[in-house]
């Protein structure tokens, strides 16, 4: 009677553990568009801002959405900039207390990143682009381009 108890308890716990990787890997399942670049030997070498250029200038259907993306990009860095500096400041200003402006530095920051990027997702409209398909396509076209040099 021991036995049956423990084998349904077991059941119980591996149907749960079942459940929530199905749970994740359906959450996760985005991370499949970049694995054949993330599981590589030699990893990609590095690309400047000239080389974006010329992918956005080269593909007319995802060049406009990466450039775009790369836009949202400095939008949120600016309001993670303004959002790390203001808070750091007005923390200092009224307590004087300097672990108390790193927490909001960080705190600030880490907010300002993230009202900047739904700034930038409304303001850009980002909603309807495929910003994901566009990186995907600019490392398959990196990876081309490497191809050929090598």
């Amino acid at each position: 009677m021991a036995d049956s108890s423990a084998d349904s308890s077991a059941s119980f716990f591996r149907r749960h553990l079942e459940g929530w990787k199905g749970y994740w890997a359906e959450r996760l399942s985005i991370i499949d568009n970049y694995r054949p670049f993330l599981n590589r030997n030699k990893p990609l070498p590095k690309w400047s801002a000239s080389d974006v250029e010329e992918f956005i200038a080269s593909d007319p259907v995802y060049g406009p959405t990466l450039k775009t993306a790369r836009e949202a990009a400095k939008i949120a860095a600016a309001g993670g900039l303004i959002g790390a500096v203001s808070t750091a400041a007005v923390s200092w200003k009224y307590s004087r207390s300097p672990h108390g402006a790193v927490l909001s530095l960080v705190a600030g920051g880490v907010f300002g990143i993230t009202f900047g990027q739904e700034i930038a997702n409304h303001w850009l409209q980002l909603y309807r682009l495929d910003t994901l398909g566009s990186e995907v396509k600019f490392l398959e076209w990196w990876e081309r381009k490497i191809g050929e040099r090598s």
